[in-house]
Order: C-alpha cells, then sequence, then structure tokens
C-alpha cells in the first residue's frame, strides 16, 4: 500500500480511510460517524490500526485497496497511517505506538516517552490544534511552512526511531516537554488542585499563579496544561480555572478523550450548559468579558472570553462558579467534601 493525503481525485479510488473518516472508503477510525468493523474497534486509531496488521482477514477485508489516506495531521493520524504502511512489523511496537497516541489524541501521560514523541510529532499538549505544528517537520523541511501532505512524507519516514531512539531528538521535544513538566510539577506540590465532587462528576482545577510567569507562559495566550489535568481530572465535566490579570479565567471541558468513539473508556454524555451561560453572565455583570458557549475545540464546552474571542479575566470566584455548575447540573444540595488531588 501507499500513503497520500487525502485530495478529491481519491473520491472513486479503493482506499483505506485511517484516522479521519473520508467517503465511499474502508475506515480504520475512532472518529465519529466511522464505519470501522466491530472486530477491530479501539480507544485509538493506532490501536484500530494495529488490530487491522495483525488480523487474520485483513487481505480479504481490503481486497484491492493500495491507498492510505488520511485527512489530517496529527500524532494518532501518523501512528496510524505508518502502522498499515509497516504492516506486522508495527506489532512489536505496539506499546511505543498505542501510548504515544493516547499522549496525542486524548493529551493523557502514559510515560515520559510518550508525550515526547507527541510533542516531536504533533507540537505541545493541546490535542485540538489544526494543521502542522510539528517541531520535526520544521527541522526537516529546514525551518520552512509545509502543508500537512507534505508533513506526512517527511514525518513518515522517521516514525520507527522517533518511537525508539526519543532521547536523540531532545532538542526538539525540550521546549513543548518543559510546559507539561512545570505543569504536572505544580499539581504535584499542590500548588495546583483538583476538587473531585462525586455528585455532580465535577472536576474543579485551579490552577496556581506560579505556573505562568517566570517560565514564559501567559495565561492570555497558552492553552490549558491540558496534560496536566487530565492526569489528575477524574470527572465527566472539568472546571478549569487560571489566574489571570486580576481575577480568574475560565473554561470547561468535558475529557479530553470524550469526543471520540471509545470502546474501554467510557463514553461521556454532552452537558447542554446555554442556561448557565446566561445565569453566569447575569451575576458578571458589565464588563470586558462573558461567558461564551464555546465549541471550537471537540471537547470545549463554555470559556470566559471577551470580544475578540481571547481569555478574559472574570471577576467571579472558582467557588462560585462552580456552585453555579454544579446547579446546572441538578447537585443544588451542598456540595460534599471535595477530594483534593
Amino acid at each position: 500500500m501507499r500513503f497520500e493525503f487525502y485530495h478529491d481525485g481519491l473520491a472513486r479510488v479503493p482506499k483505506l480511510s485511517v484516522d479521519g473518516t473520508v467517503d465511499d472508503a474502508l475506515h480504520l477510525s475512532h472518529w465519529e460517524g466511522n464505519a470501522t468493523p466491530e472486530e477491530l474497534r479501539a480507544d485509538t486509531s493506532t490501536e484500530i490500526a494495529l488490530n487491522f496488521v495483525g488480523w487474520p482477514h485483513r487481505e480479504e477485508w481490503a481486497r484491492g485497496v493500495e491507498v492510505v489516506t488520511n485527512n489530517h495531521f496529527d500524532t494518532d493520524g501518523v501512528l496510524s497511517v505508518w502502522t498499515v504502511l509497516a504492516g506486522a512489523r508495527a506489532l512489536d511496537l505496539r506499546g511505543e505506538l498505542t501510548a504515544a497516541a493516547e499522549a496525542g489524541d486524548f493529551a493523557e501521560f502514559p510515560s515520559a516517552r510518550a508525550v515526547r514523541t507527541s510533542i516531536l510529532i504533533q507540537g505541545g499538549d493541546n490535542p485540538f490544534v489544526p494543521g502542522v505544528g510539528s517541531p520535526l517537520v520544521t527541522h526537516l523541511a529546514g525551518g520552512a511552512e509545509v502543508d500537512e501532505g507534505r508533513a506526512y512524507e517527511l514525518v513518515l519516514p522517521e516514525v520507527e526511531r522517533v518511537l525508539t531512539r526519543t532521547d536523540e531528538y531532545e532538542p526538539l521535544w525540550r521546549e513543548g516537554w518543559e510546559w507539561i513538566e512545570r505543569s504536572l510539577e505544580s499539581f504535584a506540590r499542590g500548588s495546583s488542585r483538583v476538587a473531585e465532587d462525586a455528585g455532580s462528576r465535577l472536576s474543579v482545577v485551579t490552577l496556581a499563579p506560579d505556573l505562568y510567569g517566570d517560565g514564559g507562559f501567559d495565561p492570555a495566550r497558552h492553552t490549558a496544561p491540558f496534560t496536566a489535568v487530565a492526569h489528575h481530572a477524574r470527572g465527566e465535566l472539568f472546571l478549569v480555572a487560571t489566574p489571570l490579570a486580576g481575577g480568574w479565567g475560565y473554561r470547561i471541558d468535558h475529557p479530553y478523550y470524550s469526543w471520540a468513539v471509545t470502546t474501554r473508556r467510557p463514553r461521556i454524555a454532552r452537558r447542554d450548559l446555554s442556561a448557565l451561560v446566561g445565569r453566569l453572565n447575569e451575576l458578571e455583570g458589565a464588563g470586558d468579558g462573558a461567558w461564551k458557549a464555546d465549541r471550537g475545540e471537540l471537547t470545549s464546552v463554555v470559556k470566559f472570553l471577551d470580544g475578540r474571542g481571547r481569555p478574559a479575566a472574570s471577576r467571579l470566584g472558582p467557588d462560585e462558579v462552580a456552585a453555579e455548575l454544579r446547579a446546572a447540573l441538578g447537585e443544588r444540595a451542598a456540595a460534599p467534601a471535595a477530594i483534593q488531588v
């Protein structure tokens, strides 16, 4: 088989749609709307691809298919494509492949090596940024900007080495790793905290002021520490509060794996929080920002934003916002004792 980044010329070509879902194709994907065979389903597309290359009936199922395609560039997409192209040889790296895919698509922390591998391929720990932010691609392209199709061409020959000799690429993953390491350490020393509310299945995440600043991280420009939040929060909804300009920045998210069709990780019911948005804006009053429903990322629900869609400082405190959120979720009684993590 050969890989081609998806284009209209493939519309009528027999093809394997790996990770992303394209029409008129055989699917190896965890995206909503996929038609992946039940026997192959798994939580990441890379695991599905591994199941495919180890499946005794794969040749019968994919007879006549010569093209593997995907319609976006990210860690799970690259690794699932590489797995199909490598075939049975990929099975020897099942653990490394699966862990890196989980780090990339779900912002999880299976291991330091897995996270560093994902940083190399897609950059940082934000699984929801489209396009090519890969430090490895930038290095291989000599600093030139490239499109997603060219990014696959550059990275695919490097995948096995990236998985097995990750430390050799330290100059490329170091910057992204420092942010993740800093945020994990903040939780480890108790500066950043998670309070779990069992009644509402709400995780209230309060980030420390010292998570930002000296390290060069700005909460108005940098995204939430997704890996650290995913590593510690256990609820079905996350309220993430960040100290910002004398107030608090906020985002409300579903768990970062919940956008995918999963088999081991539980499916999460999506919440309609439109009434909560109205209530919080009443409490907020006039100011430079507003509470807004947000679907700009696959798991985001509500954010506090300025008129340009950037994080803004709310005057409401985390306890007040959490109380309103519990009420919106049907937990109007006093909140149970929180478990500090």
